[in-house]
């Protein structure tokens, strides 16, 4: 056995798990839920300037205040979160890989660190897209339509530009999976069995995977980046913002991270088998 080989086996086993765990985080309501891409907020929509109720311009905002002044306990009790549950919206909605997710704040939007309840999940879906403009129209009230909230046309250009991306993104996090899993396998026969070959295979598998899953973290930062920053920035005057996932951002490099200095110790374990081989002979030669 080589126990040298240990470490660069631990190494992968966690890019393995943490790859896994990045590709199928919100599979289900209870399943790794922070692990999101990015999240929408839209429990404020309705709460801004731009929405000036005291307008006549405005009768759809206005009718919808004033429904909830009259009925403000059979809501929930909050003005604030009420405007976007009033047309049938949920207060947020967590982008994954697979799926999305959507839920209600509690108590409610507008305290600081509220509790996200998750109501349901999407089907899952291996070329799945983001897109939520389309997720947005599609639970509005049947009575009221995007430009009734004023819906910026821009957030729905800014997704359907990273489509191509998503998909690309997806297929190389499939491939980065299938290289650290096959050395996974590798690892552990290069810790039994000893020799640079072993060692050099297992590199040559990190190195892989390490590439797919380097461009696959490049291609999401740049997908949550892109449309963070384009709901943020026409999504604010009608009330909505976007989160980057942290929790998604830090797993996912931390993967690719790992996968390269698994790659980099098996280069220092063909370093070592060649110091051992080479004493072995010396020895031979000597009793000879």
């Amino acid at each position: 056995m080589r126990f040298t080989a240990l470490l660069p086996l631990l190494c992968v086993v966690v890019a393995f798990i943490l790859s896994i765990l990045c590709l199928f985080a919100g599979s289900s309501r209870g399943f790794l839920q922070n692990a999101d891409l990015l999240t929408l907020n839209t429990s404020m929509i309705g709460q801004t300037p731009v929405f000036n109720t005291s307008d006549g311009s405005d009768g759809f905002f206005s009718a919808i205040f004033n429904d909830i002044e009259e009925d403000i306990n059979d809501i929930i009790g909050d003005v604030a979160s009420s405007i976007a549950r009033a047309v049938n919206i949920h207060d947020f909605y967590k982008a994954f890989i697979l799926d999305y997710c959507e839920g209600y704040y509690g108590p409610n939007g507008t305290v600081t660190n509220p509790r996200k309840n998750v109501s349901r999940c999407s089907t899952r879906g291996a070329f799945f897209h983001f897109d939520p403009t389309n997720i947005i129209e599609s639970e509005l009230r049947n009575d009221i339509n995007l430009s009734d909230i004023k819906w910026p046309d821009e957030i729905e250009d800014v997704a359907q530009a990273v489509d191509i991306t998503a998909k690309a993104m997806f297929v190389l996090y499939c491939i980065g999976i299938a290289f650290v899993g096959i050395a996974v396998a590798g690892a552990f026969f290069g810790f039994i069995a000893s020799g640079r070959m072993s060692a050099l295979l297992n590199f040559i598998l990190c190195i892989l995977g390490f590439f797919a899953l380097g461009l696959a973290s490049v291609l999401a930062t740049v997908i949550i980046v892109k449309v963070c920053n384009a709901i943020n920035r026409y999504g604010r005057p009608i009330g909505i913002a976007a989160y980057k996932g942290k929790t998604f951002l830090g797993m996912t490099w931390a993967a690719t991270c790992l996968a390269f200095l698994a790659a980099f110790l098996w280069v220092g374990e063909m370093f070592v088998g060649r110091r051992r081989r080479t004493r072995v002979v010396g020895e031979k030669v000597v009793r000879t």
